[in-house]
């Protein structure tokens, strides 16, 4: 019983210690949110419209090609030491930003920082989902969600901290940045204490390494029973030709990663990370105080960390495609709203509240239905032949949407202004609710090789998708 006791408390360090790459995921993309301001000052980085968009997006670029090659290394090297070697470059990048005597090398140290980001967001989920047992991998594994968007709300809590306690001081930014250096030294060293993947071990023929890591974590038949599982998954596996780009010449090949590039974007053009990375900027436009905004901003993580809560427990009642339906429909609803109160409260002292509450309700629909959904229809859509090249494609597709509007977001703030600013975002989101009612099937209660059949079967578009909705 102490045994079981102890294996399932070691089981839960894992899964604590691992997330911690996600924790830095959500500190590093949400910090800059509230060090820009300071960061843009006479006498510190001097920072315009486009600079400001280059510092924000060179994380962003730097995280598309991480994740790309972030699978590869995890292959080569080892989930485990892939995670070790990360949490160095996330000390050394993090470090790098907070000293950065000018924008030259805040540029290079954020796309540093952007390729650890990047190898965690492939690295963590990988690792969590080998060390779970089947029965509760489900909720492991999202557990590194909410531990990216509790970084993200631990981002903007430290911002607005250290933003009220200690603005007068020209430093403060890198005040801000360098606290993220903390969880990157606790990863490191609490990812020398567990051991490597049992899967990625029987990869490497290094089968009795691999009992030995599941002993750890399982009562010793489970262990046994499991590494049967897996020794048979892997030989499956080997045995399937997994896809290249050259079979993007077949149409249901070609159907099928179209799909998964659509809904990576359609994450994106909601215009969700514009209020991740530039909330205190859009509410500092709307009329408040940087001080103020620091605190406002907090209301945003709150809302995504409930949200996300949510989001998880509706995965399990409702379909993937009404739910990302309602999601598109309620997010860009607020950003029209955003934009018509931009215009019509312009200069009156209730515009940054407003802008607030929208800002707020918008996140509710984008963590609450529109990011659940997404990353599950992609773990969903591809066929284990495809899902190599089907999940390379559209997490670099992510990424990359992710860096054009980090990048031209605070342009466009600074030439067209807020309200006009919005209502591009608008548009987006009605391609967006297009594109969806269209082209998206229902995946819920399909097996990946019923969604195959249907993928194979029907050349026709609405044939199959009055097929699977049926």
């Amino acid at each position: 019983m102490n045994k079981q006791v102890n294996q399932n408390s070691f089981l839960r360090t894992i899964i604590l210690v691992s997330t911690f790459g996600g924790l830095l995921f959500g500190y590093d993309t949400g910090v800059i949110n509230g060090a820009l301001p300071y960061m843009s000052e006479a006498g510190q980085l001097n920072l315009n419209s486009f600079t400001q968009g280059l510092v924000t997006s060179s994380l962003l670029f730097g995280a598309a090609l991480g994740a790309v090659f972030g699978g590869r290394l995890s292959d080569y090297n080892g989930r485990r030491t892939n995670i070790l070697y990360l949490a160095v470059l996330f000390f050394i990048a993090t470090l790098g930003c907070a000293l950065a005597p000018n924008v030259t090398v805040m540029v290079i140290c954020r796309f540093l920082l952007g390729l650890a980001v990047g190898g965690a967001s492939v690295t963590v989920p990988t690792y969590l989902a080998e060390m779970s047992p089947a029965e509760s991998r489900g909720r492991m594994v999202t557990q590194n969600e909410l531990m990216i968007v509790t970084g993200q709300l631990l981002a903007f809590t430290f911002n607005a901290i250290i933003g009220n306690t200690m603005g007068d001081n020209s430093h403060v930014w890198r005040y801000m940045l360098s606290i993220a250096a903390l969880p990157a030294v606790f990863l490191f060293f609490g990812m020398i204490r567990v051991p490597e993947s049992p899967r990625w071990l029987v990869s490497k023929g290094k089968n009795g390494d691999a009992l030995r890591a599941l002993g750890q974590i399982r009562k010793e038949n489970q262990a046994k029973s499991e590494l049967s599982e897996i020794e048979a998954a892997f030989a499956k596996e080997s045995g399937i030709k997994k896809a290249t780009f050259k079979d993007l010449t077949v149409p249901w090949v070609r159907r099928i990663v179209f799909l998964g590039i659509g809904i990576a974007v359609v994450q994106q053009i909601t215009g969700v990370n514009s209020i991740m990375y530039y909330g205190t900027e859009i509410l500092k436009d709307a009329g408040f105080q940087t001080e103020a905004a620091l605190i406002g901003n907090i209301a945003n993580g709150v809302i995504s960390v409930l949200a996300t809560f949510v989001g998880i427990w509706l995965l399990g009642k409702v379909g993937r495609r009404p739910m990302l339906m309602t999601g598109l429909i309620g997010t860009t609803t607020a950003l029209l709203l955003i934009g018509i109160f931009s215009r019509i409260l312009e200069g009156s002292a209730a515009l940054p509240y407003v802008v607030l509450a929208l800002t707020v309700t918008f996140l509710a629909f984008q963590q609450g239905a529109i990011s659940p959904v997404t990353w599950l229809m992609l773990s969903e859509i591809f066929p284990l032949r495809l899902r190599g090249l089907g999940m390379g494609v559209t997490v670099f597709c992510l990424w990359i949407v992710n860096f054009v509007i980090g990048l031209t977001f605070p342009v466009l703030l600074d030439k067209v202004g807020l309200s006009t600013t919005f209502f591009v975002f608008v548009a987006l989101g009605l391609a967006a609710i297009a594109f969806v009612k269209k082209y998206l099937p229902e995946t819920k209660g399909l097996t990946l090789e019923q969604l195959e059949h249907n993928f194979r079967t029907y050349d026709d578009q609405e044939d199959y998708l009055e097929k699977v909705d049926a």
